[in-house]
Formats: C-alpha cells, sequence, structure tokens
C-alpha cells in the first residue's frame, strides 16, 4: 500500500534531504507522492529499497533496518499509536498481537482498495524459551525484507515495555512442514535486557528484593566464619536504606481477605462443579462455534453455521470437507492447529460442498480462536463470520439477526460501513491534493517561464515593481559606459537576400551576443533591425562598468566571425562604438513597458558606432580615460568630424592584455 511507500519517502527526505529523494525516485522510475489506501505492486518498494542502498551506500540490511525503526515512529504519527500501546502488556503479548491487528486493518483496506485486493500481510508467531528468550517466528511472501522486523520490534520493545533486545536470525529447516503459503520464513532469537533510567537504578537497587539477592549473592562469597557477621551487615544496611515500616496500604491488605482467606494479591478463578448450561442454550446462545477431535471430525456446530454450512447437521463429517483454512496458511491438521493455537483463525466455506442454489453467491469466511480441551481430545473453534460491509452481508443472503447479540461483529459491520465512507472522502481529499500539487508545481514552472521572459525585456528590480502595480520613478546614473553595433553593408545584404535569410542570420548573430550579456554581466537594452545596443553600469551601478563593456566589445568581435553572410558565404562584418557618461532611465509606455536611456551620452556612443571602421572597436575620450589603466591595448585614430558635435578625438580598442579569448568568450 501507499503507506509503506510515503514512509519510505518521509525517511530519506528527513535524513538525508529532499535533493537525495528526487534522485532516488529518478533512478528507481518512481512517482513522487504516493496515496495511503492505494495498492502499489511490491516492485516499486523494493526497487527503492534497492537504489537507496546504492545511493547511500550502505549494506541492504542496515537501510531496512533503519527502515524498520523509522516505520514504528512513522505509524505512531499517524495515528496508530493508541492502537499499538494497547496490544499487549508485554514483548511476548505485544508480537503475539500483531496478527490480530493486520487482520483488523485488513477489514478497512481491502474493502477501500480499487482493485479489491486482500492485504498481504507478514505473519509471525512467537515462543517462550525457559530461559527468558523467545524465538520469533516471521512468515513473508516478499523475500528479503526479514531485516525490517528487527528495527520495528526493537523499536516497539524500547518504546513501549523499556526494555533493549537483541534479534539474531536461527537457521531452520522445517518451514515448508510447518507453514504453506508464504515464500518466506526466518526464526529469531529474540533475548531481552532491561533499561533503567538512573531514578529507577536507584530505586531497584534499594528494593528489599535486591538486598535479599545481594545477601544471597554475598553468602555464597564469604567464608563460613563471617556468615554471621555479613548477614548483620547487610540487614543494617537493609534497615538504613529502606526502613521496614508498614504502610497504610500493607495495614488494610492484611486485614481485607477474599473468598477462603485468599488475598488479594493473587487471583484464582472458581468453577462450578458441573457445567450449569444445556447443549440447545450453548449452540443457541454461540451460534457460531464447532467442536472437533483429531481426525476433524465434527462434534458440534452452533444453530447459525448449520443454517449457513447444512452438511454440519450431520455430525461426525470431516471439517476440511467443507472448510479450508485461509489464515494462517497451514495443512488443515490437528498438530498444524495446535502449533498456530494463538493465532487468529480464518476458514472459508468450499465452494463445491455447498447447495447448488448457494454456489453462485460469495464464500463464507469465519474468523475466531482455536481453543484445545485437554480432557475431551478435542478443539473448541469459537469464531464469527468475517464481514466487512452490509453489502457483504446482503451478497451472502444473510441478516444482522444471524450474529449473536452479543457479538461485536454486528457493530463492527456497521461501523466499518461509516469508516470506510470517511476513508473514502480522505481518499478523494488526498488525491484532489495530490491533483493541487502537481498543478501547482506545474503553474511554479510556468511562473518561472514567465519570469524569465519578463526578466529579458526589463531589469529584475524594476519588473517587480510593475507587477506590485507601483510606478518605476526614472532614474539618474552619473556614469555609465554605452555600447552600439551594427552590420557592415546591412541594407545590400537586406536587398539580395530573402526575409528568411536574414532573420536567420541576425538571430544566429544575437545568440551569441546575447549569452556574451551572461558571461560579463551587460544590461542588454535593445535591438532594432541590425543594432545592437548594451550598457553598463545601468540597472545596477558598477564601478567596472567600462571594462565590462569593452570585454563584451571584444567578444562581439570574435563571435561575429562564426556568422555567415548570406550574400557572400564568407563572415559577417560588425561595426562596434563605446561610450562613457552620465544617463537618464526609466520604463517608458503601459502596453509594451520598455526600460529606456535618455540623454547626450546615448547619441554619442551611437555616433561611435556609425562613424566606426568594420571590425573595428571605436572608443570615445572618455571611455578611453576609463579603459587607460585597465591592461587594455588600445591606439590612438585621431580627431575625426562627427555628424552633430564637430571634432572629436576617438581611439580604437584592440585586446585584452591579461585576458585569453576563452575568458573572455566565457569558455570553459
Amino acid at each position: 500500500y501507499g503507506f509503506i511507500n510515503t514512509c519510505l519517502k518521509s525517511l530519506v527526505v528527513e535524513k538525508y534531504g529532499e535533493e537525495t529523494w528526487e534522485r532516488l525516485r529518478l533512478q528507481a522510475g518512481v512517482q513522487d507522492s504516493f496515496l495511503t489506501f492505494e495498492v502499489y505492486k511490491d516492485e516499486i518498494t523494493m526497487q527503492l529499497i534497492d537504489k537507496a542502498c546504492k545511493i547511500l551506500g550502505v549494506p541492504a540490511d542496515t537501510v531496512l533496518r533503519e527502515f524498520g525503526e523509522y516505520f514504528f515512529e512513522f505509524c505512531k504519527r499517524s495515528g496508530y499509536d493508541h492502537m499499538l500501546r494497547t496490544l499487549g502488556g508485554n514483548l511476548y503479548e505485544f508480537i503475539e498481537n500483531l496478527d490480530a491487528l493486520h487482520s483488523y486493518l485488513s477489514l478497512s483496506y481491502q474493502a477501500s482498495s480499487i482493485t479489491e485486493q486482500e492485504m498481504n500481510a507478514p505473519s509471525f508467531r512467537v515462543e517462550k524459551n525457559e530461559d527468558g528468550s523467545m524465538h520469533l517466528h516471521y512468515y513473508s511472501d516478499r523475500r528479503g525484507l526479514c531485516h525490517i522486523v528487527p528495527g520495528i520490534i526493537g523499536a516497539a520493545a524500547l518504546d513501549f515495555f523499556n526494555i533493549e533486545i537483541s534479534m539474531e536470525i536461527v537457521n531452520q529447516t522445517e518451514e515448508e512442514e510447518e507453514r504453506t503459503g508464504k515464500k518466506e520464513h526466518i526464526v529469531f532469537l529474540v533475548t531481552q535486557n532491561p533499561v533503567f533510567s538512573y531514578k529507577e537504578r536507584n530505586e531497584f537497587c534499594s528494593s528489599p528484593q535486591y538486598l535479599a539477592d545481594s545477601e544471597k549473592q554475598m553468602e555464597n562469597q564469604l567464608n563460613k566464619e563471617d556468615l554471621e557477621k555479613a548477614k548483620n551487615t547487610i540487614r543494617d544496611r537493609g534497615s538504613s536504606v529502606c526502613p521496614v515500616k508498614k504502610s497504610h496500604w500493607k495495614t488494610i491488605r492484611g486485614i481485607i481477605t477474599l473468598g477462603k482467606g485468599k488475598l488479594l494479591r493473587g487471583f484464582d478463578p472458581v468453577y462450578p462443579k458441573s457445567l450449569w448450561i444445556d447443549t440447545k442454550t450453548f449452540c443457541n446462545g454461540l451460534p457460531f462455534h464447532m467442536v472437533f477431535d483429531k481426525e476433524l471430525r465434527v462434534k458440534q456446530a452452533g444453530v447459525s453455521i448449520q443454517k449457513i454450512v447444512p452438511g454440519l447437521q450431520t455430525m461426525g463429517i470431516c471439517l476440511d470437507h467443507y472448510f479450508s483454512i485461509v489464515h494462517p496458511e497451514v495443512p488443515f491438521t490437528i498438530s498444524s492447529i495446535q502449533k498456530f493455537i494463538n493465532s487468529q483463525f480464518v476458514f472459508q466455506t468450499r465452494r463445491e460442498m455447498m447447495p447448488e442454489s448457494w454456489k453462485q453467491r460469495p464464500m463464507l469466511e469465519l474468523r475466531g480462536q482455536m481453543i484445545w480441551m485437554e480432557s475431551l481430545q478435542c478443539m473448541l473453534y469459537l469464531c464469527s463470520p468475517l464481514l466487512r460491509t452490509l453489502h457483504e452481508l446482503e451478497e451472502r443472503q444473510m441478516h444482522i439477526a444471524d450474529i449473536a447479540p452479543h457479538d461485536v461483529t454486528r457493530d463492527l459491520i456497521l461501523l466499518n460501513q461509516q469508516r470506510l465512507a470517511e476513508m473514502e472522502l480522505s481518499n478523494q481529499l488526498e488525491r484532489k491534493k495530490e491533483e493541487l500539487r502537481i498543478l501547482s508545481k506545474h503553474l511554479e514552472e510556468e511562473k518561472k517561464k514567465t519570469e524569465a521572459l519578463l526578466y529579458a525585456m526589463l531589469p529584475q528590480h524594476v519588473a517587480n515593481q510593475l507587477k506590485e502595480g507601483k510606478r518605476v520613478e526614472a532614474g539618474e546614473f552619473k556614469e555609465c559606459t554605452i555600447l552600439f553595433s551594427d552590420v557592415v553593408t546591412f541594407t545590400n545584404i537586406c536587398a539580395q537576400c530573402e526575409p528568411i535569410q536574414i532573420v536567420l542570420m541576425l538571430n544566429s548573430m544575437y545568440l551569441r551576443f546575447d549569452r556574451l550579456t551572461t558571461v560579463h554581466d551587460v544590461y542588454k537594452v535593445e535591438t532594432i533591425g541590425d543594432a545592437y545596443m548594451v550598457v553598463g553600469g545601468v540597472p545596477v551601478p558598477v564601478p567596472t562598468h567600462a571594462e565590462r563593456v569593452a570585454n563584451f566589445a571584444l567578444g562581439m568581435i570574435i563571435a561575429a566571425k562564426g556568422v555567415q553572410n548570406p550574400v557572400s558565404g564568407n563572415p559577417i562584418q560588425i561595426r562596434v562604438g563605446i561610450h562613457t557618461g552620465p544617463v537618464l532611465a526609466g520604463v517608458v509606455g503601459e502596453k509594451m513597458p520598455r526600460y529606456c536611456l535618455f540623454g547626450d551620452t546615448v547619441n554619442i556612443a551611437s555616433r561611435m558606432e556609425s562613424h566606426g571602421v568594420p571590425s573595428k572597436i571605436h572608443l570615445s575620450s572618455s571611455a578611453y580615460q576609463c579603459l587607460k589603466y585597465k591592461n587594455f591595448e588600445m591606439t590612438e585614430r585621431g580627431e575625426i568630424e562627427v555628424k552633430g558635435k564637430g571634432k572629436m578625438h576617438t581611439y580604437f580598442l584592440i585586446r585584452n592584455k591579461t585576458a585569453t579569448e576563452n575568458e573572455i568568450m566565457g569558455r570553459p
């Protein structure tokens, strides 16, 4: 079920991070999230565990044990805490009742599953040993997951019963004889050691029992002549540490007695000399019960079970002719039943033994416990019909009245009906939540694309202000460096080519230039036809604006050599002009807002480009002054007549003395 995979995801994300989970699930080829009550293939879980071992570099048994410990905590956080705590008063009882818990959960999980697939839970059987250890038998259809068990049981033992346990696998060869239907049978030797807190240890050490044990131990070690002296010493120590004072409770307990003078501290049941119930009342009061002997011959059956399985009215028939054992999956023999007598047994009626008119109905399942009656050498099966919903009751043409009033199966069917409705609602909410998560993820991706497009058109801080509905004030920049470039003989090229060829040529060139803006961190203002305009120091003022634009210009000259002239087939030539000075920058328009630069600096930079030389970078005197001491090689052009500006002293930028071509182009 999705609950297992969700737990595994939670473990990886919590301990190793979201990135590790993303890597893990991509390698395993599984989805990002799982629905709690949805059935998924076992291969998904196996793939996740296998890839986790490889990615984390941890052995499988370590990963599974860690998963087992985390799974226990995950179950508690998921609302199963009280259910787990009340399974048993000690570890033995806790393990013994795990199958009953799985049986209860299967009522809801199976009926809520889309595939109607039976919950295929592992099974546990525990045996006590004389030395206080236990043998835990683990049965599962899933091979290779047995190392989860020490993690789960160890965590439960420490949390619920304050004991540390060690579990080691014991090789067993009797699995096929003992149990059928399960692929894996592992036997663990479980040894327990109590864990005391500091306070508990002090209380234990000062207790009369501990002192008595200490006294006994010391007696064995001391010489005979010192024995009396040692006894007196220990007795004195016991009196000082834990003075013997009869408490109020002890006084009362000494007075009050139960029955024939027996104290309240113990309980001995009292049985009547003869059974005060007649056969008819017993069979009516327990309508679902059967008694059978070692040969599986039926000796007695309740009235309701006789009604459903008419063959049981013939006493002495063999039980295995009419029923098969569904759980635990053991051979239908008295010895197998006795071995698993602490387990819940589920019987299913055999279709071939039912009356012809009943064979189309779903077969009835009975669930209950086995009790061995030594004096009669017979087995009593106390059971109830295993029904999950009212629909299942109707399918078998049964009624609530067929179930004894004292049988909680009545309440279970009605409560489960309501719980299934709640679980279906929970499933729908989970699906909607997952749909919303996916939509939210797609929305976030689209938002990032939109923002990337917006930031390509406007500076980020300006775009953010516009998104918030704020008015963007124009800003004055005291010093920045502006670059213009154009394609030499662009008008002639346009006259001799198809429009698509011009578009392809410009696109090829601008893609190269756009990449260079990222390399040198300059702002692309706009492109008009073949003209390309960038600025350094705007919208974010930086002291190195001239160097950035100069390096960008050198990269443009190199990049242009890779763009082909569609007329001649030779590389295109560009002119580049650069000028440094003050500008005013602001957003113009509302429908297609643009971040524009205003001022004489823009005009002079444009003149540097138009009065430039092919494949050269033309500098104004102000740009030259900014680059003069910055490791750039420049040559003087002299005075030239500039349209609208008169005579101007200009220069050519040749190269960067310290940067290689790869550094200029941003290549590795």
